[in-house]
């Protein structure tokens, strides 16, 4: 922990303009404009488009707009201006133009697609049901990432209430990040003159290590999916009559998984989705073990006795950050247990899911995949592999001296404690063509999904009180980048 005298001796306006004193108006402002309408907004079941092929029509992602529009009516300053976007076919997008001072400007990002439902709530809780416990606000969506507009401006009006002066700002919302953002490239392009080359882009969509500083998001992993189909007969038939004689699909298939993955350490096979860790990703790696330990394993919620991957938390998180990683998230061809008979099923599909180094490319996964397990097939079986759209990784490019004080200056301040820094497991497609489309801009890549937040899985919740401290370091850092 550093002295208090020595945060003077580093920062010497950190005491005149401490960031904690934006939380004067961005408390109650969470509590009395924000959370209620974020529990309206998580009853809306506004899944991507991925996962409601007729979203239009529903018209769940039309609602969510018009609540996140209806809102910012109300709360935005005069002279702000609220873009409210729709190219024909594609999902809408909000962009919310706040005035600064000198030609810089900040974009700052969000979206208000979901994730699907899923299974295992636990009783009183639902995807849909927003339920506030323990300064916990429960239910799919409100922390991936529904709160991000919200914080945005609140951020941005604590500002104005204490007369800081700041660059310009673009609050970015779109409606299909859960999907891969396909729609994003399409406004980006077609409103670049409006948008303009942001050189500070702060995401507020990606994770925490713990609950108890700021933390930024060094790299993001990419991520690959495919359905692969092993089929062995034309119908199924009589498992009394067939086993024996013609092979099981699934048994191939568990040959062709095993040429992909370790079946005992969890280790993917395809060397070429494996590169070399860089030394200040290493450094930053061995720093955040050392603060966290194993508690990164307690807050996936582990069944009593279950034994991590290993025990060097250090190579736990390269495993969830440099490494690639399968997992099987999906199966067809099976009928449910309940109403399952003696028949050898005709095929097997299994989704799979791969997580990818940040330097590694989809279409460098995709080659490597596919030749696995195409290549001399198992008794010559049918084998078929098709790839849904997927998304490269990213690494932050070199932080600036100022992010890093800021970075320090509002985490000490705010939570008492240095900010940290990290890779990410998940991917965040759209940050690998921010990164590409604005490539002088620094990054903020920042977010509230903490240990046991669980987004995309049951019981998701926003960690209230975490959720106002970094809308109070959202804002000492876009007043730190004028400054510079």
């Amino acid at each position: 922990m550093i002295s208090h005298f020595h945060c003077q001796s580093i920062f010497p306006n950190f005491m005149t303009d401490s960031p904690a004193r934006y939380s004067q108006f961005i408390n109650p402002f969470w509590d009395n404009e924000i959370l209620p309408t974020l529990t309206d907004y998580i009853r809306i079941p506004a899944l991507s488009p991925d996962f409601d092929a007729e979203w239009a029509g529903h018209g769940h992602l039309e609602q969510a707009r018009k609540l996140a529009i209806g809102w910012l009516e109300r709360h935005a300053e005069p002279n702000w201006k609220i873009h409210n976007l729709q190219i024909p076919g594609r999902t809408p997008l909000i962009l919310v133009d706040i005035p600064g001072k000198g030609d810089r400007s900040v974009l700052i990002y969000g979206h208000l697609d979901k994730q699907p439902e899923m299974e295992g709530w636990r009783e009183g809780l639902g995807p849909w049901q927003p339920v506030i416990e323990d300064e916990k606000l429960y239910g799919r969506g409100g922390a991936d990432d529904g709160y991000a507009l919200f914080a945005a401006v609140a951020a941005a009006k604590a500002l104005a209430r204490e007369n800081i002066p700041h660059a310009r700002l673009l609050i970015l919302i779109e409606f299909s990040e859960e999907s891969g953002s396909p729609d994003l490239p399409a406004y980006l392009e077609d409103y670049a003159s409006l948008i303009g080359a942001p050189d500070l882009v702060i995401a507020l969509d990606s994770g925490t290590g713990d609950y108890g500083r700021l933390w930024s998001t060094t790299s993001l992993r990419g991520m690959q999916s495919c359905t692969v189909t092993v089929r062995t007969l034309h119908e199924g038939v009589h498992s009394g009559i067939a086993s024996g004689i013609v092979p099981e699909s699934m048994s191939i298939m568990r040959q062709l998984l095993d040429r992909l993955e370790d079946p005992v350490t969890g280790q993917v096979k395809l060397p070429e989705l494996f590169v070399e860790v860089p030394a200040i990703r290493m450094e930053q790696a061995t720093a955040t073990a050392g603060i966290l330990g194993l508690s990164l394993v307690d807050g996936l919620h582990p069944l009593p006795g279950l034994k991590p991957l290993s025990d060097d938390p250090l190579e736990l998180l390269l495993n969830n950050t440099w490494h690639p990683a399968m997992c099987v998230v999906g199966q067809g061809g099976f009928p449910p247990v309940e109403q399952a008979g003696n028949v050898m099923r005709a095929y097997t599909s299994f989704k799979l899911s791969f997580r990818l180094p940040p330097s590694v490319t989809c279409e460098t996964a995709k080659a490597a995949i596919e030749r696995a397990l195409l290549t001399d097939p198992p008794y010559q079986a049918e084998i078929s592999v098709t790839f849904d759209q997927g998304g490269d990784g990213w690494e932050a490019p070199p932080p600036a001296e100022w992010l890093l004080r800021a970075n320090d200056e509002a985490s000490l301040a705010i939570y008492g404690q240095p900010a940290a820094y990290m890779g990410l497991g998940a991917s965040i497609p759209f940050m690998n063509r921010l990164g590409l489309q604005y490539p002088q801009a620094q990054f903020l890549i920042t977010g509230v999904l903490g240990p046991g937040s669980n987004a995309h899985g049951p019981n998701e919740y926003l960690h209230i009180p975490y959720a106002k401290k970094l809308t109070a370091c959202v804002a000492h850092v876009i007043a730190s980048h004028f400054r510079g």
